[in-house]
């Protein structure tokens, strides 16, 4: 149960800097909407991480945390910001992927 509540807080890690992004383009209330959804799944993230670390060690769960919210905020941008695909972007964030699945494979 640890590893799913984990994974939410990644998510919601991914969910914030969407949020970020969309402010950034946006104007007036719609903006402010924005980073409430911004301040929402900030706090969302930190419970959920707080939550697994109860039983994942600290060291593991930070890493899977913040590869979740980084692999996913590199697939927002590339979504929904237009942000260009190389070779090189997906080929580190292949890597990336890779190397949380061995530290939930390995995790003790």
């Amino acid at each position: 149960m640890s590893w799913i509540i984990l994974i939410a807080a990644g998510i919601f890690e991914t969910a914030f800097a969407f949020c970020l992004g969309k402010a950034k383009l946006s104007h007036g209330t719609e903006m402010y909407l924005w980073y409430l959804g911004f301040v929402i799944s900030l706090l969302a993230s930190m419970l959920l991480l707080i939550k697994a670390i109860q039983s994942i060690p600290i060291g593991t769960a930070y890493a899977v945390w913040t590869g979740i919210g980084a692999v996913g905020t590199v697939l927002t941008g590339i979504l929904y910001f237009q942000e260009p695909v190389t070779f090189w972007r997906m080929f580190f964030i292949t890597s990336l992927i890779v190397s949380i699945i061995g530290l939930k494979t390995f995790a003790e």
